[in-house]
C-alpha cells in the first residue's frame, strides 16, 4: 500500500523552513503519473521502484531520469543504489 502526499518528521531540522514539505511537493508533482500508476513510491529524497517482474524496471528508472532532467533536477551518482 502507497501513502501519498507530505511527510514531515518528528524532530526538528534546523535548515530551511518547509525544505522537506517544499521537497515532497515538488517530487510529487514531477512524478505524478508514475506514482498514480504505482510503478514507484517517492518520499522525501527516496524514490523506490515497485515493479512485479524485474522486466520492466529499466524502463521506469529510464522515465524517472527524463521527468528529473526535463524538471532541471540532478541526482547524485554515489547516493544512487
Amino acid at each position: 500500500m502507497m501513502y501519498l502526499g507530505v511527510f514531515e518528521p518528528v524532530v526538528m531540522y534546523f535548515e530551511l523552513t518547509n525544505l522537506l514539505a517544499t521537497s515532497q511537493t515538488i517530487i510529487n508533482d514531477i512524478l505524478q503519473d508514475l506514482i498514480d500508476k504505482g510503478d514507484i513510491a517517492a518520499f522525501i529524497n527516496d524514490m523506490i521502484v515497485e515493479i512485479e517482474m524485474k522486466e520492466g524496471h529499466d524502463e521506469i528508472v529510464e522515465e524517472v531520469l527524463k521527468w528529473i532532467e526535463e524538471h532541471n533536477l540532478y541526482l547524485k551518482p554515489e547516493k544512487c543504489v
